[in-house]
């Protein structure tokens, strides 16, 4: 029987070893020799000199990035919401840290990522870790990072600071990287940001996740009413869009507007069906489109072409008309086209005079609707006043909450499958976890959210102290729970099934005891004095909770509990794993969880008296479940 290592992936160890997998002479105890890459790779390859985008702190923010933790998260059930039945987690804590927990739950599992991060105005406040050689807690000492009450202490990061830009880069930069792991093929992130750091967010992208998944920089006018500002009143902000693999994401679509789609076709086999006409043609900004540029044939028999300066059409320039459709196109669509005598239209003949015919396309509202509009990069419907009124609906109080309806938007654009993982690592308020349940109720969905907020205390006088929240994970909360019922209620009978509540989990030391890592470090007299080598104040659930992490099993699933021979066993998901921490255990508890079969199965090292007992354990499941994978802790 193994133990489980209670400690998150060491991504660089990782990355070494897919080196040394490809270029085996390169590593050597751990180490990579890089002038032996070089020279393997050939300098026409690796090069001296290259594009690259850098600052103070970068090396410290990869390493950070890779290096591991021993954390944990532990459930909060009196601060759920229909722990038993929901699918959704609200997580309290550093983001970094969280997202380091989540590597291998969520690994390649997440359709999409909204954040909003700080925008480093020069009065945003926050903590980053650029610790520069130093250990976490001498730099946490050297920062002042908690407060006495062991509080984390948030810090403007001031325009005076030299490392200005340099302490944001750092912050953001090591999170992307996590983050791009837990993106699924498809998935996608969009990122909140505005003029100030924009730049250096599109740089550090290309670099996460490559640039060519680029997608857009999205400009979304933000208010309409403010006229503060230098030279300009600042009205916009940007959402910044990347895909984990652009061959693999499906492409985007908007809502049709209906409206447009006034006529009813009279004739044929769509008789009855909606449909617009749209004109045949547009004016041309390339000189590199001649096969759209081409004589259609009208019905009295006369030719035309699209307008322009231009003839023949055999050479058009730029600015000259073309055809919406190309000549082989137009072959398989001229069912769709609609002739129309006009006197002033603005095609032209055969002799070069104006054409005696215009023509338009006919597109079918069920067509349309099927395929759907391409999106603009213009958002000009989601202003920020938008998502303060969503919270005072809700009588929740916080500053400068993004709309419910443009995170809904970005969602409803992706042509997911409607039941994918929506991760949100600064929360805030939790205006994603609003969205998601929002448009389940809409459309039927079976979306699920992880919101990830570090629990920043209210400051003294602000409206959300006055109203008794202590942190901004208490606000997020509660409006989950007000938006939940208000959404359900709202729906009546289509939403009866709608998942509106959350898991509560908080981010904490790990739950066993030094000596669980380190057992080489103590005398067999010393280990003999513990009674234990996991922390007293842990409960059933916290080592449950432990173990789904280490083995890399989602958080959201059923679990139960129930009486085996006086014993208190758990069940997760109906078999993935099956837990005893008792302080001891009898052979027929132990032979009938075996014979379930489990795909997991863990017990405490104190449940057993001797090394004999434990290897009677491991007979037992060899004999009755040779499958199951049995770990102690």
């Amino acid at each position: 029987m193994n133990k489980p290592k209670f400690e998150t992936p060491n991504l660089t160890a990782e990355n070494v070893a897919k080196i040394a997998e490809l270029f085996p002479g390169v590593v050597t105890e751990g180490k990579v020799n890089f002038d032996l890459l070089r020279s393997m790779l050939g300098d026409e390859v690796y090069g001296d000199e290259a594009y690259e985008f850098t600052w103070v702190g970068k090396r410290a923010a990869i390493a950070e990035a890779g290096r591991p933790i021993r954390k944990t998260l532990r459930p909060c059930v009196e601060e759920s919401k229909d722990w038993d039945m929901t699918e959704n987690l609200y997580i309290e804590g550093d983001n970094l840290d969280v997202l380091k927990l989540l590597q291998e739950s969520y690994l390649g599992k997440v359709k999409m990522v909204y954040i909003d991060p700080p925008y480093n105005t020069g009065s945003d406040s926050f903590v980053y870790n650029d610790d520069n050689g130093m250990d976490a807690e001498e730099y946490d000492d050297g920062i002042d990072a908690y407060d006495d009450e062991g509080n984390i202490n948030f810090r403007a990061n001031l325009k005076t600071n030299p490392r200005f830009h340099s302490g944001w880069c750092s912050m953001i930069y090591s999170r992307l990287v996590l983050t791009r792991n837990l993106l699924s093929k498809d998935g996608v992130i969009f990122i909140s940001i505005d003029d100030g750091e924009v730049a250096q967010l599109r740089k550090l992208c290309d670099e996460v996740f490559g640039e060519e998944n680029f997608i857009a920089i999205i400009s979304r006018v933000a208010k309409t009413t403010s006229f503060r500002g230098n030279y300009f009143a600042p009205s916009k902000d940007y959402l910044l869009c990347f895909a984990k693999s652009i061959y693999d994401l499906p492409g985007f679509s908007d809502e049709v507007d209906s409206s447009q789609f006034k006529k009813i076709e009279t004739v044929g086999e769509r008789k009855g069906e909606y449909y617009r006409d749209d004109i045949a043609f547009y004016l041309s900004t390339l000189e590199t489109r001649p096969n759209q540029r081409y004589f259609i044939e009208c019905p009295d028999g006369e030719k035309v072409i699209p307008p322009g300066t231009t003839f023949p059409p055999e050479k058009p320039v730029d600015g000259d008309g073309v055809w919406r459709w190309s000549l082989d196109n137009f072959e398989l669509k001229k069912h769709l086209i609609v002739f129309k005598e006009s006197t002033r239209s603005p095609l032209i003949n055969e002799q070069g005079k104006p054409a005696r015919w215009n023509l338009y396309t006919k597109s079918y509202l069920s067509d349309k609707q099927e395929s759907g509009n391409l999106p603009r990069d213009l958002f000009d419907k989601f202003l920020n006043r938008n998502g303060s009124e969503d919270l005072k609906r809700l009588d929740i109080p916080f500053d400068f909450p993004k709309p419910v309806n443009l995170i809904k938007h970005l969602l409803k654009i992706l042509n997911d499958e409607k039941d994918g993982i929506i991760l949100d690592f600064f929360s805030g308020s939790a205006t994603t976890a609003h969205a998601v349940m929002q448009l389940n109720a809409e459309d039927g969905g079976k979306r699920k959210f992880i919101m990830v907020q570090l629990p920043e205390v209210c400051a003294d006088g602000t409206k959300a102290a006055k109203a008794g929240y202590k942190n901004i994970c208490e606000i997020g909360k509660e409006r989950i729970r007000r938006a939940g019922d208000k959404i359900k209620a709202e729906a009546g009978l289509t939403a009866l099934n709608l998942d509106i509540g959350f898991r509560v989990l908080k981010l904490d030391d790990t739950n066993m005891k030094d000596v669980y890592y380190a057992a080489g470090d103590y005398t067999q007299d010393m280990i003999a004095l513990m009674e234990s080598n996991i922390k007293p104040d842990r409960t059933d659930l916290d080592l449950l909770y432990g173990c789904l992490l280490d083995w890399g099993l989602p958080l959201s699933m059923p679990h139960t509990h129930e009486k085996i021979d006086g014993f208190t066993i758990h069940t997760y998901n109906d078999g993935d794993l099956i837990a005893c921490f008792e302080e001891r255990i009898s052979e027929k508890a132990i032979r009938e969880i075996a014979s379930r079969k489990p795909l997991r199965a863990v017990f405490r090292d104190s449940s057993f008296n001797s090394s004999p007992e434990k290897i009677n354990v491991f007979e037992i499941f060899k004999l009755l479940a040779p499958n199951t994978n049995v770990r102690v802790i």
